[in-house]
């Protein structure tokens, strides 16, 4: 499934500097003004999977072949800096909204760091602030979006309600069938929100979750982040080490996404690949298989799994009875080692 997750912030929040540390070369480019980023800029970004090593290099015992390795990925989009008003058509405005509404979640960055040479728009530092404003730019929109809309149904008059009680969409209740009704809509405020707080280098400590009002703060130096994209990974494993960093700030970012989403890894491991596939929670084997391809769905007929913490390849897991044969109603989880049989 392909994965798409859009950065917002207000103006000079760190935004462009961070996605550029997240493709690891300067795609999108960061300057001290406003507006820099004209067109969303997308970048298709590995998701952190140290098991595909692992599973490679099992391969390369057994068969003396080291296969490819193949990540799951995540696409980023770059969505130039919101102002206040923009859901009225402020600064670049219901452009940028357009861009929002076609990503799976949104990347709010939130300016935490102080630097007297790079402007903030508003004035000064305040994360509060920052965060409403956005929030409140998007809220405007979906009202907007809920007042055009011909029929007004119950199911849209309860998110006008809500909308109107400064309360974003996703906090609503509604039924499987009121879910539907409003999926055409896109409102952006259903969007799950990842909030990440760009803070300096002295800022940044150990705990790296932080709380605004209610809402958890990842916090991450975009400053740092661009540091380690330079660098080697053996040179980014000794600064991490020095700064007393466990993982990069992307790295947890990535892996926060999926926790958010729900979305999980199964793994296909042999001569020709290994590789990692994204699929929510919950999925059962057949449409796992149709995530390869889509006559794989069709044609199931049973999945070999082996754990991930068992495996040591397919041949000594046959042996030792470590594989599972499973069938249609099977439901995948994270980290299974999977061989799918398909019929002709």
């Amino acid at each position: 499934m392909n994965l798409k997750v859009g950065i917002v912030g207000l103006p000079n929040a760190g935004k462009s500097t961070l996605f550029n540390a997240l493709l690891k070369r300067q795609v999108a480019e960061a300057a001290n003004y406003p507006f820099t980023t004209i067109e969303p800029n997308v970048g298709v970004v590995p998701v952190p999977d140290e098991r595909l090593a692992k599973l490679a290099t099992i391969v390369e015992q057994a068969e003396h072949v080291k296969p490819p390795m193949v990540p799951a990925t995540v696409q980023f989009v770059d969505i130039a800096g919101l102002v206040k008003g923009a859901s009225e058509g402020e600064g670049l405005g219901n452009k940028f909204l357009s861009y929002i509404r076609e990503v799976d979640m949104i990347v709010n960055v939130l300016r935490y760091f102080e630097d007297a040479g790079v402007v903030h728009v508003a004035g000064d530092v305040n994360p509060q602030r920052d965060r409403d404003i956005i929030e409140t730019e998007l809220i405007l929109a979906d009202l907007q979006t809920l007042e055009n809309q011909k029929s007004k149904s119950e199911t849209v008059q309860k998110f006008t309600d809500t909308l109107n009680r400064a309360m974003p969409a996703r906090e609503v209740a509604i039924t499987d069938e009121q879910k539907v009704e409003i999926r055409d809509l896109h409102l952006l405020t259903m969007k799950p929100v990842l909030y990440v707080g760009n803070v300096s280098e002295n800022q940044l400590s150990n705990s790296q979750i932080i709380q605004l009002s209610n809402y958890p703060i990842l916090l991450i130096s975009a400053k740092i982040e661009a540091e380690l994209a330079s660098l080697s990974e053996e040179e980014q494993k000794a600064y991490l080490k020095e700064l007393g960093l466990e993982a990069s700030g992307l790295d947890r970012l990535i892996r926060k996404a999926y926790e958010m989403l729900g979305l999980i890894s199964f793994l296909t491991c042999g001569i020709k690949e290994v590789r990692a596939w994204t699929i929510e929670k919950d999925t059962k084997a057949p449409q796992a298989a149709g995530v390869i391809h889509t006559d794989f769905e069709k044609k199931f007929i049973k999945a070999d799994v082996v754990s991930y913490e068992d495996f040591e390849g397919w041949k000594k897991a046959r042996e030792e009875g470590k594989v599972r044969s499973e069938g249609r109603e099977y439901e995948m989880q994270d980290g299974d080692v999977i061989e799918f049989k398909v019929g002709s």
